[in-house]
């Protein structure tokens, strides 16, 4: 993890996390406890290939068979309330109120964006990120039962693709995103590639105007 700066000094809005992801910059936090956020450029930018991920055949027969449903932008609170609690998962996390309040603005404007996994009455899995132009910034995702976060995953590479989205950034890579195709690359070729999707408009919802076939 590489920090651009010291921690900020003065409030963060909305508009100046914008301008930060077009720069090729985001916010983290130490921990949820901790008052502060930092930049982060990684020397290492995680990514998943929109021409080029990975669906594996276990997943594939998975997404065909679960009783889940799908849905898109209808609960923030509950998917940010998800990715922030440490559980089976991930013994800790670093997204505290702040990051809350700022991505909660910006799901407000329409630019942050949810892949939730609901079973029944129960969300069970999810995922959240940021759209600009043609890139979208995944930022954190939770599961509470089997598999709900590979769901959510291979949902929002079917609809970016669908929507002509050119760049899917995951921020660092795991072993999870690895499965999916995710790889690193320098953060001079990122900030090419992320410059060159800013040019371009993705379409969030064009997947839900494709034909049924």
């Amino acid at each position: 993890m590489s920090r651009k700066t010291d921690p900020f000094a003065l409030d963060l809005t909305p508009e100046l996390i914008v301008r930060a992801y077009r720069a090729g910059i985001f916010p983290m936090a130490e921990d949820q406890d901790s008052p502060d956020l930092f930049w982060v450029s990684p020397p290492l930018r995680g990514i998943i290939p929109l021409d080029d991920y990975h669906i594996s055949k276990s997943l594939r027969k998975r997404l065909k068979t679960h009783p889940y449903s799908i849905r898109v932008d209808t609960d923030f609170a509950g998917v940010i309330e998800g990715c922030a609690t440490a559980g089976v998962d991930r013994d800790s996390t670093w997204i505290n109120p702040e990051i809350r309040r700022l991505y909660g603005a910006l799901f407000d404007r329409g630019l942050v964006h949810t892949v939730e996994v609901w079973d029944g009455r129960e969300l069970v899995g999810g995922l959240y990120g940021l759209a600009l132009g043609a890139a979208f910034f995944g930022e954190s995702m939770f599961h509470r039962k089997t598999d709900c976060s590979k769901i959510a995953m291979a949902h929002l590479l079917a609809r970016l693709t669908a929507g002509g989205f050119r760049l899917l950034d995951t921020q660092f890579v795991t072993d999870h995103l690895r499965t999916f195709g995710g790889i690193e690359i320098p953060r001079e070729l990122y900030e090419l590639r992320l410059a060159d999707a800013l040019q371009y408009h993705g379409d969030w919802r064009a997947i839900e105007r494709a034909p049924i076939r």
